[in-house]
């Protein structure tokens, strides 16, 4: 059933929004470094590698640039128009094409590149790994500001942070959407992705909506202040 709605959501959307995403494409081609898509290989469902597809908004060579995969607030990183894309979420419109194609979905398990998965607890990547990634889910509500936790100079505790602070908790989140996994579970985090674009300064607790969700520990619950 979730396939089905997989299905409609993202051909539709790629209908509605072909006068937003032909403009950007062509922005892209004429500014910046001219590259219009970034694909990186993120993990996928039964542990398959996929090419997730985003428009590009930094330098081309970024991976192997500064803090690599992991971006910070006012990353220098990232082009003039790259800032717009990132700040309203436009540069995640690609990924409508992976979940057409069956490598997402528009809920689920915000997907990872190698060396962010494996920072999960083992038996998180296994749940993760059940079920395909998500263009939005618990994970990408819960941290959609993850930029600014991650807005420190030092890049040993910028690291520390993500690795280990940000990154277990996330992981467990994910855990409880794989164990919950519903319809009406994806409907609702539909609502929740649109409510905090609207309103991104809103915060969105699911450990006050459901009573066995994960606790936040206390060296999180810090950051988020």
């Amino acid at each position: 059933m979730q396939r089905f709605f997989d299905i409609i959501f993202s051909g539709g959307a790629l209908l509605v929004l072909s006068p937003l995403l032909v403009p950007v494409i062509v922005i892209l081609k004429f500014t910046g470094e001219g590259e219009i898509f970034f694909v990186q290989q993120r993990v996928g469902k039964d542990g398959k590698m996929f090419g997730l597809l985003k428009f590009a908004t930094m330098l081309k060579d970024s991976p192997n640039i500064g803090t690599g995969t992991i971006t910070t607030k006012d990353d220098p990183r990232v082009l003039p128009f790259g800032k717009f894309l990132r700040r309203t979420k436009i540069n995640e419109l690609p990924q409508l094409i992976n979940i057409f194609k069956g490598d997402m979905s528009v809920i689920g398990p915000r997907p990872q590149d190698t060396r962010c998965f494996v920072v999960f607890d083992k038996e998180d990547q296994e749940n993760i790994k059940k079920v395909r990634p998500g263009l939005s889910g618990v994970g990408s509500i819960v941290f959609r500001d993850e930029e600014n936790l991650l807005d420190v100079e030092d890049i040993k505790q910028r690291e520390y942070i993500y690795d280990h602070i940000i990154s277990p908790y996330k992981g467990k989140c994910e855990t409880w959407y794989v164990k919950h996994q519903s319809i009406g579970l994806y409907f609702k985090l539909i609502w929740l992705t649109v409510l905090a674009v609207v309103n991104p300064d809103k915060i969105i607790r699911f450990d006050k909506m459901y009573d066995d969700f994960p606790k936040m520990p206390e060296e999180l619950e810090k950051l988020f202040r």
